[in-house]
């Protein structure tokens, strides 16, 4: 691993020194020394990388820089950590500068889709912690390369979704953690069937789609355009093509299944017990898309080797809160965590799940990961699996057909069309290795 600050200080011998100083003297309970402290940069400050949640600078992991090829978001992200934390930014215009910062230590990736897979490679080669917004990539062989630069490198990884460890998971009135206790107890029966649906809140962003032919525009003289297409097939720029709206474009995202997909889907992998599998089909109903632009779309079925499906909902699908989310052949959970067994309502049912064993204990915390080394709950491998539910989805969209998948190979049975869209081509100097 190549020596960053905080390794040298080690071993020259600085943390020594300190520990010879009781902590309640240097700084009270909690404190953290300097040569402890960790550090990230953020890499895309546009939207998501300035929100509550992401823009945040402690004792455990203290913010020292920001990119972003747009001068503008990178001068308001600049302004704002100077207003919020005292503190001047180092600010870089291109990624690979911030990567190569030897005082970074973790690489917060909150760019479009288009940039996941590379910059996360890239990041684990320099011998950087990533943190990075989902979707985790946007094909399916970006995401297994992903993996194995994790692996070579000896990287930790998080994928920022949340669901499947804390918060209340969308629509149905409880985290996630009743719902696996539930499920793995074996009283609804098997195989189950999870449909995602508007009544749970999944089309809120349902219709991120894009515009057909759109003009070419002048570039806006605080956009360094060619930088933000990076290994996107270089399309003339319209405003629409970039930052709020990219996700209606195939070459940055997947419209709305890409933007939100893997927030609902991955806990469902989690649920099912499929975190080291993938479905075995997936089927389309929807109308041809075009080439450059997403469309809309009305139901997506995944179908596992064991029979389990998971159905997503789209135009025209608002089943309501009386289809239920879950469905067995003993039991049914719908919206609002209400359950029947075997055709009965149970109203008792936190009682029961109470006396369920708990899933196994998750690594929540991040910033503990990185200091002891340990995989994040939700990381390169688990995330990968749930981020090929959304890619398949969009393959089968692209090609307007259903497809067969093996989960082993991840790839498509007996289809050319769409194995080449596992692996697609990179512009420029842009690889994933």
């Amino acid at each position: 691993m190549k020596t960053n600050r905080r390794n040298f200080l080690k071993t020259a011998g600085a943390l020594a020194l300190f520990s010879i100083v009781p902590r309640k003297v240097l700084g009270g309970q909690g404190y953290v020394a300097p040569s402890d402290q960790l550090t990230k940069g953020i890499i895309g400050v546009g939207g998501i990388g300035r929100s509550r949640y992401h823009f945040t600078s402690d004792e455990n992991c203290r913010l020292v820089a920001l990119c972003d090829c747009d001068s503008n978001h990178l001068k308001g992200a600049m302004d704002l950590a100077r207003e919020r934390f005292g503190e001047e930014m180092r600010g870089y215009h291109n990624y690979r500068d911030l990567i190569s910062d030897p005082n970074i230590d973790i690489v917060h990736i909150c760019t479009p889709p288009h940039w996941h897979g590379v910059m996360s490679i890239e990041a684990a080669n320099a011998g950087k912690d990533v943190w990075c917004e989902k979707p985790m990539t946007r094909t399916i062989g970006e995401g297994k390369r992903v993996i194995e630069a994790m692996k070579r490198n000896n990287r930790i990884f998080r994928l920022n979704t949340w669901f499947r460890f804390k918060d209340t998971f969308y629509g149905l009135g409880t985290t996630v953690e009743p719902l696996k206790k539930l499920v793995d107890s074996g009283v609804l029966g098997w195989p189950l069937t999870v449909r995602i649906s508007g009544a749970t809140g999944f089309a809120w962003k349902f219709f991120w789609v894009g515009k057909e032919n759109l003009a070419p525009q002048p570039v806006p003289e605080t956009l360094d355009y060619d930088m933000w297409l990076g290994p996107a097939p270089f399309k003339p720029y319209n405003v629409h093509r970039t930052h709020s709206t990219f996700r209606g474009y195939w070459d940055y995202d997947g419209g709305g299944l890409g933007d939100m997909g893997q927030h609902y889907m991955d806990p469902v992998q989690y649920i099912l017990g499929k975190d080291n599998t993938s479905p075995v089909k997936v089927e389309i109903d929807a109308p041809q898309q075009h080439p450059d632009a997403i469309g809309i779309w009305r139901k997506i079925t995944y179908t596992y080797a064991d029979g389990s499906r998971i159905i997503l909902e789209g135009e025209g699908y608002e089943s309501g809160n009386k289809v239920p989310y879950i469905e067995g052949p003993n039991g049914k959970v719908f919206q609002g965590f209400e359950v029947e067994l075997n055709g009965q309502p149970a109203p008792d049912i936190m009682n029961i799940i109470a006396q369920m064993p708990d899933p196994e204990p998750q690594n929540t915390d991040f910033i503990k990961c990185v200091r002891n080394r340990e995989k994040f709950a939700l990381n390169e491998e688990n995330g990968h699996r749930s981020c090929n539910i959304v890619n398949m989805g969009v393959c089968a969209l692209r090609l307007n057909r259903d497809l067969e998948f093996d989960p082993e190979s991840q790839k498509f049975v007996n289809d050319e069309a769409a194995n080449r869209l596992i692996d697609q081509p990179m512009r420029g100097d842009y690889r994933l290795m």
